[in-house]
C-alpha cells in the first residue's frame, strides 16, 4: 500500500511540475500565450509558427503588430500579414479576442472613432481583403499603406496631361445665353474654343471618418474629387471647366465565405454631388445614389457601379417660344431646376472600371452605356495606361484616350474623341 501512495505522490509531482514549466511542454503555443495575453511570450512562438504557414499564427501575429502588443505598432506588417492569413482563414470564427470587437457596445465603438489608430485599423483591415499573390498586386498594397497628411488619402487618380488633343474644338456657352436660341448675331457670345488642345488635371482625395462603428468592419469615408479643363494654349487661357465632386460613402467587407466564392471583396454605397459652380445656362449639377460592387480575381480589380439620380424640377428658362421676353425684350437669366436634362439618355444608370496590373503597367478602362434610353444607343470608353516615370514609386507617365458622351459636365450631350499625355501622381485602387 506504501508503495501505492509512493507512486501517486511522484506521479502527482512531476505533473506539478510540468505544469510550472511551459517552456518543456510541446503543447504550449504560441496561441496559448496570446489568448493569455502574454505576447511577450507569445511573439518568438508566433514567428515560428508563421514561418510554417499556420494561418491562425499568422492572423494573431498580425493582430499584435496592428495594436502594437508585445512590438512597435506597425500598419504595414499587420496589412501584410492580415494578407497572408486571408486566402482560406476566417478570421471572427478563429481568434475568441476578434470576437471581443464585434462584441464591444456602440458607444464603446463611438469612442473609439476619436482615436486616429481606429482608422488606420480599418484600412488595415479593408486592405486585408485583398489578395497578393503577385508582385504587382503587393507593390500596389504598398503605396496604399502610406501615411497622407492630415489623413487625407488618395481617392481616383491624381494626373496632370499637359497635352490634351481633342479631334473637333469645344464650344463655347454663355452664362446668359442658351446655346440652342443662339442666332449668327450672337457669335460672341455662344462660339467655339479656338484650340483643340488643352490641359487637363484631376485632383482627388478621402478622408476615412470612421471604423467598425457598428460591428461590421465597415468605413465610412468622405471624398473629393476635382477635374480642370484648361485653354492653356489658347490667348487668354481660360478655364474652359470645372468640375466639382464630393461625395460621401460608406465601404462594407463582404464575408470569407462570398469572397471565396465569388472575388468580391467589399460593397460601396454612397451620395455623389457633381457640379460646374456656374450661374445661367453655363451652371450644371445633378446628385446620385449609388452602389458599387468591388471584385478582384488575381491582377484584375473591377468595380460595377449603379447609380440613381435624386430627380429635380424641371428647369424655366424665361424663354417665350425662342423669343426674348416680350415685357423686357431681353433674353432672361434661367432659374433654378435640373440643369441636365435627360443626362441619363447620355450616361446611363452606371459603369464599369477594369483595371488590370502586369508588372510595373497598370492599364484601365472605364465603360458606360445607356441600353438605349431615350431611343437612340450611347455610351462612353475612357481607356488608360501608367507606369513608372523614372523608376518612381509616386510619379508615372500617364496617357488616357476618351470617345462618347460625358467626358465633362458641360458637354455631357456631345460626343467627344480625344487623347491625352502627361503625369499621374498616384493609381486609383478600383
Amino acid at each position: 500500500m506504501a508503495w501505492r501512495c509512493k507512486l501517486l505522490l511522484t506521479l502527482l509531482l512531476g505533473t506539478a511540475l510540468s505544469a510550472g514549466l511551459p517552456e518543456n511542454n510541446e503543447s504550449i503555443t504560441g496561441s496559448t500565450y496570446f489568448t493569455e495575453k502574454n505576447y511577450k511570450k507569445a511573439l518568438p512562438l508566433l514567428q515560428q509558427e508563421a514561418a510554417k504557414g499556420l494561418k491562425a499564427s499568422i492572423y494573431q501575429l498580425a493582430y499584435m503588430y496592428q495594436h502594437g502588443f508585445g512590438v512597435a505598432q506597425d500598419y504595414r506588417k499587420a496589412a501584410i500579414l492580415y494578407q497572408r492569413a486571408a486566402s482560406d482563414f476566417e478570421y471572427t470564427l478563429a481568434i475568441p479576442s476578434s470576437q471581443e470587437i464585434v462584441k464591444t457596445s456602440f458607444a464603446q465603438r463611438l469612442s473609439s472613432q476619436l482615436d486616429p489608430s481606429t482608422n488606420k485599423s480599418g484600412d488595415a483591415f479593408a486592405l486585408s481583403k485583398l489578395d497578393t499573390d503577385t508582385p504587382e498586386t503587393k507593390g500596389l498594397l504598398r503605396a496604399f499603406l502610406s501615411d497622407g497628411f492630415f489623413g487625407l488619402k488618395p481617392y481616383k487618380t491624381n494626373y496632370l496631361l499637359p497635352v490634351a488633343y481633342s479631334s473637333n474644338k469645344y464650344r463655347h456657352i454663355a452664362s446668359n445665353t442658351h446655346y440652342s436660341n443662339y442666332t449668327p448675331q450672337e457669335t460672341q457670345e455662344y462660339s467655339v474654343y479656338d484650340q483643340n488642345v488643352e490641359v487637363e488635371f484631376e485632383l482627388s482625395l478621402r478622408k476615412p471618418l470612421t471604423y467598425n462603428l457598428f460591428g461590421f468592419n465597415e468605413s465610412i469615408n468622405v471624398a473629393y474629387t476635382q477635374k480642370v479643363w484648361w485653354q492653356l494654349y489658347s490667348l487668354s487661357a481660360p478655364f474652359r471647366e470645372t468640375n466639382y465632386a464630393p461625395e460621401v460613402f460608406i465601404v462594407v467587407p463582404t464575408s470569407r465565405g462570398i469572397d471565396n466564392r465569388s472575388g468580391i471583396k467589399a460593397l460601396k454605397i454612397g451620395y455623389i454631388h457633381e457640379s460646374n459652380g456656374q450661374e445661367g445656362y453655363r451652371s450644371r449639377s445633378w446628385n446620385r445614389l449609388y452602389i458599387t460592387g468591388m471584385w478582384q480575381w488575381d491582377n484584375i480589380l473591377l468595380a460595377t457601379r449603379a447609380w440613381h439620380r435624386i430627380p429635380e424640377e424641371k428647369k424655366y428658362t424665361g424663354y417665350y417660344n425662342g423669343a426674348p421676353n416680350p415685357k423686357s425684350g431681353q433674353y432672361e437669366p434661367n432659374y433654378s431646376g435640373d440643369d441636365n436634362p435627360y443626362i441619363e439618355e447620355y450616361l446611363g444608370y452606371g459603369d464599369i472600371r477594369i483595371s488590370y496590373l502586369y508588372g510595373k503597367h497598370q492599364l484601365g478602362a472605364l465603360l458606360r452605356y445607356n441600353f438605349g434610353s431615350g431611343g437612340t444607343h450611347r455610351g462612353a470608353i475612357d481607356l488608360h495606361w501608367s507606369y513608372p516615370f523614372l523608376h518612381s514609386s509616386n510619379t508615372f507617365w500617364y496617357v488616357k484616350f476618351f470617345n462618347g458622351y460625358g467626358e465633362s459636365l458641360i458637354d455631357y450631350d456631345q460626343s467627344i474623341t480625344k487623347a491625352s499625355f502627361g503625369f499621374s501622381f498616384s493609381r486609383a485602387l478600383f
